[in-house]
């Protein structure tokens, strides 16, 4: 990871920048002050008596004694401000010209039938929502209404199965479920409602009702005394709505994330210091003039990025966004650049996954668009490789766009670490500094700061605003998972390393790292020396058992489409390109050329199911896949080479 390309902040767009250097200095002479003039860009009912009290830790609160909204913040005080008018969702389903434009002032009004609707179900402030719908206007809308009323939403991803679901549900109490007949998905529907009928079968009578949004209108079954169909329980509402303040530190949302053990993990983010973490960073980060940007984050709306940077941050900031149903290859490959075009998005956050892929497709899906709007370009969900970031500022954003490749979690709530792109001067691959009012830090093993050159574990310091809260329902699990390593000290899970210039790369989880003979491997770099090959589009690489070196390196790789099908000259090719990259240690037992790797519907690759075909054992639990058959295709279709 020794990297000389630098990519300074366009002239431009410094000059205008929402934060420059001095941001960084004003918060490191006062961070709850800082924090406190963060928080005067959104509105209050009543103001904190106290920015921070952490008399308790690891519990914090955040902004005591303040009163707010989630919802009036994201919606009603646009439309009071006289911005009823401006477009607050681009929405664009899968098939074509289906489309729609929701300006905010519809938003409000559907936003207060949802607060109206969920009430006459019975729903008050403190109860917990399911929500399981594709990628469409209604998702936003409810977790909104929810918002609203105090209670507070679990947002299950649609991909995720039956039992998936159900535990969710139990685990957070919730005795109402917002789903729709299906979604459309490469072109076909696909169904959500009979996953909802079995998670709520397995739920032993704990929901009440199921609202079932018809998107597709395929054929589904239907309890007469349990489910009610969206459009008629809208119908009869008012599009009035009085909206209480709440707390600060009320409960907002509940995030399952995965874990050790088979409990689902709930993380619980409240309202007001969430907020002020979403909408600062939101702004800050994408250096967002909500007057003239179009902004597109492709994350789903069922994982933490879908929450921040998709619902509560760019809505709270009054963007104009877009929200898009279906998958970037359909009806063809080109769909993503298309609606760049037409909608002329400015700013587009999406992940290395997805990045790489198109790497795969080659640049000529591309360059049939014209992308010259977009003007700042963001990466998300794991460290992005500097092949990947080089190729995503080049062909997407032509060379003049600077890459943000932001490194937080779903407990974080918020983006940590960054380059700011009116400020930085930035390193492919480097997650960079943290933002102005964060505290990061890579220490050792005893828990003290690495030199500049040295790598260690990624810690935070001091409390944020967005952070989690709690694990619902368990204290004792969330002190033990994040708090327990270091006294005082936020444990995230991570590798990172501190350069020669002190500036911060990320990576990948500290489980990611191999023992090879003794010595310590990131699977992240040599992941990068693999992408870093012309042939290669995309790799992963997992550590498996070895009876001579405790752990050996196994690729599996992904090739650009102009390489062809790979065969042993392009395996030995690749060994030696690590070896030349790295170092010799680093040299892969086996190349294994596949046709996809597992990936999470976030984007995230499975490493675990890799390491199962890397030992030969029987593939885990692959429900969680964006597409569980790529595990039989990598299985079947496997050309693998290895040498001593």
């Amino acid at each position: 990871m020794h990297e000389e390309r630098r990519f300074p902040p366009p002239e431009a767009l410094a000059a205008a920048a929402n934060v420059t250097e001095e941001a960084y200095a004003r918060a490191e002479a006062d961070r709850e002050g800082f924090w406190a003039e963060q928080a005067e860009r959104l509105d209050w009912g009543q103001k904190w008596d106290r920015v921070l009290d952490w008399d308790n830790p690891p519990f914090a609160k955040w902004f005591t004694g303040g009163t707010i909204n989630a919802a009036v913040n994201c919606v009603d005080r646009h439309v009071t401000a006289g911005r009823g008018e401006k477009v607050a969702i681009h929405w664009v389903g899968e098939p074509e010209d289906d489309t729609r434009d929701i300006t905010y002032a519809q938003l409000q009004d559907e936003v207060n039938r949802a607060a109206n609707a969920l009430t006459e179900l019975g729903v008050a402030k403190g109860d917990r929502v399911a929500i399981y719908l594709p990628m469409i206007p209604e998702a936003v809308v409810t977790m909104l209404a929810c918002a609203r009323l105090g209670a507070p939403h679990t947002v299950v991803f649609g991909g995720f199965s039956a039992d998936a679901l159900a535990s969710r549900i139990v685990d957070c109490g919730a005795r109402v479920v917002v789903t729709a007949d299906g979604g459309y998905r490469r072109g076909a529907p696909s169904a959500l409602k009979p996953a909802v009928d079995e998670a709520v079968a397995k739920a032993d009578g704990l929901v009440e009702h199921v609202v079932v949004v018809q998107r597709t209108g395929q054929e589904v079954a239907f309890d007469e005394t349990r489910d009610l169909w969206w459009h008629e329980l809208m119908g009869r509402q008012s599009p009035q709505h009085d909206a209480e303040l709440h707390d600060a530190e009320h409960p907002l949302y509940v995030m399952y994330t995965s874990g050790t053990t088979g409990k689902p993990k709930g993380i619980l983010h409240t309202t007001g210091g969430y907020l002020v973490g979403t909408a600062y960073s939101h702004w800050a980060v994408f250096d967002l003039k909500a007057d003239t940007d179009v902004y597109w984050c492709t994350a789903d709306i069922g994982w933490v990025t879908g929450h921040s940077y998709l619902v509560y941050g760019p809505l709270a900031n009054g963007a104009t966004q877009v929200l898009y149903e279906g998958t970037p290859d359909s009806p063809h490959k080109g769909r993503w650049w298309e609606i760049i075009e037409k909608y002329g998005v400015t700013i587009f956050y999406t992940a290395p996954t997805a990045i790489r892929t198109f790497m795969k497709w080659g640049n000529d899906i591309p360059a049939k668009f014209d992308l010259s709007s977009i003007r700042v370009l963001g990466s998300v969900g794991e460290p992005i490789n500097p092949e990947a970031y080089v190729w995503y500022r080049s062909t997407i954003g032509g060379d003049r766009a600077p890459v943000v490749d932001t490194w937080w979690q779903t407990e974080t709530g918020q983006i940590m670490i960054t380059p700011m792109p009116g400020v930085t001067h930035a390193k492919p691959g480097s997650a960079m500094r943290p933002l102005p009012g964060i505290v990061a830090d890579v220490v050792n093993d005893e828990g003290e700061s690495v030199p500049d050159g040295s790598g260690g574990y990624l810690i935070i310091r001091e409390p944020w605003p967005a952070m989690l809260r709690t694990v619902w329902g368990d204290d004792e699990r969330y002190k033990d998972t994040y708090w327990s390593r270091w006294p005082g000290v936020y444990f995230a899970g991570d590798g990172a390393k501190k350069d020669e210039d002190g500036d911060i790369w990320v990576l990948g989880r500290v489980d990611d790292v191999m023992n090879v003979s003794g010595h310590r491997l990131s699977t992240t770099e040599i992941e990068s020396a693999l992408v870093s090959h012309p042939k290669v589009a995309e790799a992963a690489v997992v550590g498996a058992t070895d009876e001579t070196t405790g752990q050996a390196v196994c690729a599996f790789v992904i090739l650009r489409e102009s390489a062809g099908d790979g065969g042993d000259e392009i395996v030995a090719e690749l060994r030696n390109h690590v070896a030349k990259e790295i170092g010799a240690i680093a040299k892969p037992r086996q190349v294994m050329i596949v046709p996809e790797l597992p990936k999470t519907r976030s984007g995230k690759i499975m490493r675990r199911l890799l390491r199962d075909v890397a030992e030969n054992r029987e593939i885990g639990d692959v429900t969680t896949l964006a597409d569980s058959s790529v595990m039989s295709l990598i299985q079947t279709g496997l050309s693998s080479g290895s040498e001593d």
